[in-house]
């Protein structure tokens, strides 16, 4: 697994950028730009729907000198236009928005921190670049962009040495009506708005599983547009990642994924099967409408056998119990204890209802993500046990659903 912060951070500056079949013609692809976008104040003013900030709130224990470093990334629409209303290809539009990268650093050190905070007033410049492109003039505009980014600290009470970190986000970008459409307002956007927000002298606590000693101040916290995880390798809290898409503390990017499909909803066997099977027109089309997919197609066609094989799907480790063992009316159940399966304790799943009174070798004792434990077995009678196993494929049932099998050493206490 990568604990690449930047790498997630990447997936989502561009989540949802372009769509399969990654061509401009396509219906999904004159939509865009959805996730975090900041429109300037005149604009969201008018717009209820739209919004102009984005704020992120979390909790975090400090040493009494803490500092912080937030890093604010987003996207600058770059509008490309042909000058003389010809497209490079049949089925690209001659107008078309691609993306700069942009990054906004504030750093705040104690005690600043924990005093008044601190304002950045930012501005990104405009630019305009005309060039030749297959015969074709092309011009590549960007509006100017202006925008703030505030960091206070506020101490919270209690034993605890904890504050609550306010971190806001704002498009200040002016000269813009209400009665613009939202094509015309969005050059003037901060598109896929997220924050690395990196803690010296501290420890971040979860938004998501927050201790109990500091629940009730997580529940006090207000996120606007986004959402705070814990980012970086398990067991670390000096990094979050706030995001306007919903992810889990510590995520993570799979090995398996050679490279963005920029749709972090789909499987990538999937798109990628379903790229490789677009026809050359369609290819090329795709290739002519931006610069990002067409690095995206000539990526995939170069994906060789052992590539696409690891796309299929793979295991990743489950949570085990503590002890990797359970106690079933004074048995100590584990790996390798055969059990009487006794389904509808709990539920009455009429499948799991035909196994009633079957025999089972438990292969695994696992936990959920509340600590909850269950039992992953295989039937002692199915021929196809040995290959289900290889392929990690069990049934689960919970504790209280079966009974230890008499005289069975392993489940002995």
């Amino acid at each position: 697994m990568s604990f690449d912060v930047r790498a997630v951070a990447d997936a989502v500056l561009y989540e949802g950028y372009l769509l399969y079949p990654y061509r401009a013609s396509a219906q999904k692809n004159r939509s865009r730009w959805q996730f975090g976008v900041l429109m300037p104040p005149g604009y969201a003013a008018a717009d209820p729907s739209e919004r102009s900030m984005a704020q992120a709130e979390c909790v975090f224990e400090h040493s009494g000198r803490p500092s912080a470093e937030v890093v604010v990334r987003f996207l600058q629409v770059q509008r490309r236009r042909t000058s003389d209303g010809r497209a490079a290809h049949p089925m690209v539009p001659a107008v078309w928005d691609e993306a700069v990268e942009q990054e906004v650093t504030v750093t705040v050190a104690n005690p600043r921190l924990l005093g008044e905070g601190t304002v950045r007033l930012f501005a990104i410049p405009g630019s305009e670049l005309s060039e030749e492109e297959a015969g074709v003039r092309v011009c590549r505009h960007r509006e100017r962009l202006a925008g703030s980014v505030s960091v206070r600290v506020t101490p919270l009470p209690g034993p605890w040495q904890a504050a609550r970190l306010t971190v806001g986000v704002a498009n200040q970008t002016g000269a813009t009506s209400g009665l613009m459409t939202r094509d015309e307002a969005l050059p003037t956007a901060l598109v896929a708005v997220h924050m690395i927000i990196t803690l010296s002298g501290g420890s971040f606590v979860s938004m998501t599983d927050p201790p109990e000693w500091a629940s009730a101040e997580v529940s006090g916290c207000e996120n606007i547009g986004c959402w705070p995880v814990l980012a970086g390798p398990r067991g670390s809290r000096e990094v979050m990642l706030a995001a306007p898409i919903i992810l889990p503390d510590h995520p993570q990017l799979a090995p398996e994924s050679p490279g963005t499909l920029y749709d972090g909803t789909e499987i990538d066997e999937i798109l990628t099967l379903r790229t490789l099977a677009l026809t050359d027109e369609e290819k090329a089309a795709a290739r002519a409408t931006d610069p990002r997919s067409a690095e995206l197609i000539d990526r995939i066609d170069a994906m060789d056998a052992q590539s696409l094989a690891r796309l299929h799907g793979t295991m990743r480790e489950v949570s085990p119990a503590i002890d990797d063992a359970v106690t079933v009316a004074g048995h100590r159940i584990a790996r390798g204890s055969r059990v009487t399966l006794r389904p509808g304790v709990r539920r009455a799943d009429a499948q799991d209802m035909f196994l009633a009174g079957r025999t089972a070798i438990v292969e695994a004792v696992l936990t959920d993500v509340d600590d909850v434990a269950y039992l992953a077995v295989s039937l002692t009678d199915d021929p196809g046990a040995d290959l289900r196993s290889a392929h990690g494929r069990f049934l689960y049932f919970g504790p209280d659903e079966v009974e230890p099998c008499d005289g069975d050493p392993a489940g002995e206490s």
